[in-house]
């Protein structure tokens, strides 16, 4: 890594001491000054407890075998930053890293944001440059007051199992934390999930309802087949 990109990297970072703020306003704001570079983009949207990392990762491989100029923003990463941003399979560059946060750095000292949202803006803005036609995004943290959440009309939004996770943040029960991931369902936009409890089935029916949105739920596997992943749980997630 570039001393240019290791400095640009340690000051995306000093942005972790402000820790997790939900909440769509910064980032829009960030956005905007940016040009609104997520305004354009074609997105699939997916939250959840369990395996949605993973639910990315095969969507975006599914997609990219397709022949569709696929983005994939996913997080945390396992060794570089790199990871999180990726394009066609292959990280965001170091370059582009220091490109993509020199023009961001100009713009977010009149916004207070975070760690987050300020890599979720880098994401957005990488994207529009590279001209992705579908971009694969992973919820952060919930989903309704996620950055992420910025994306107006997603082409689908996919809820994977939802479970307790962050009840301190999301609310101590399966049907509240339910209520912030479902917040990535748009008006009239298919949603897909996965096998549910049945207090989350309910808070889930209810809210597509309530925004006419499609609403499906994939079952177990009719047939057999291989995927390059280990665990039972991969099925599901394929």
């Amino acid at each position: 890594m570039s001393a240019t990109c290791r400095a640009a990297l340690q000051w995306l970072f000093g942005f972790q001491n402000r820790g997790v703020k939900l909440g769509l306003d910064n980032v829009r704001a960030l956005l905007a000054d940016l040009g609104h570079p997520e305004a354009g983009l074609r997105c699939m949207h997916v939250a959840g407890t369990n395996g949605k990392g993973s639910v990315c990762a095969m969507a975006a491989a599914v997609a990219r075998a397709a022949g569709v100029r696929t983005g994939l923003f996913t997080s945390p990463h396992l060794v570089r930053f790199n990871e999180r941003i990726q394009v066609n399979g292959v990280p965001i560059s170091d370059d582009e890293i220091v490109d993509g946060l020199s023009v961001i750095r100009s713009k977010v000292e009149a916004h207070p944001a975070t760690f987050f949202e300020i890599t979720t803006a880098l994401a957005f803005w990488y994207f529009q440059r590279r001209q992705v036609e579908l971009a694969v995004l992973e919820t952060g943290l919930g989903g309704r007051l996620d950055a992420t959440n910025v994306v107006q009309r997603p082409a689908v939004a996919v809820i994977t199992a939802i479970d307790l996770d962050h009840q301190a943040i999301l609310g101590p029960t399966r049907t509240e934390i339910a209520r912030e991931k479902a917040g990535i369902i748009k008006p009239g936009i298919p949603v897909v999930s996965g096998p549910q409890a049945p207090e989350v089935v309910a808070v889930l029916e209810k809210i597509a309802r309530e925004r006419q949105a499609p609403l499906s739920f994939v079952s177990e596997p009719l047939t057999r087949y291989e995927i390059g992943l280990f665990g039972s749980h991969q099925r599901l997630n394929a």
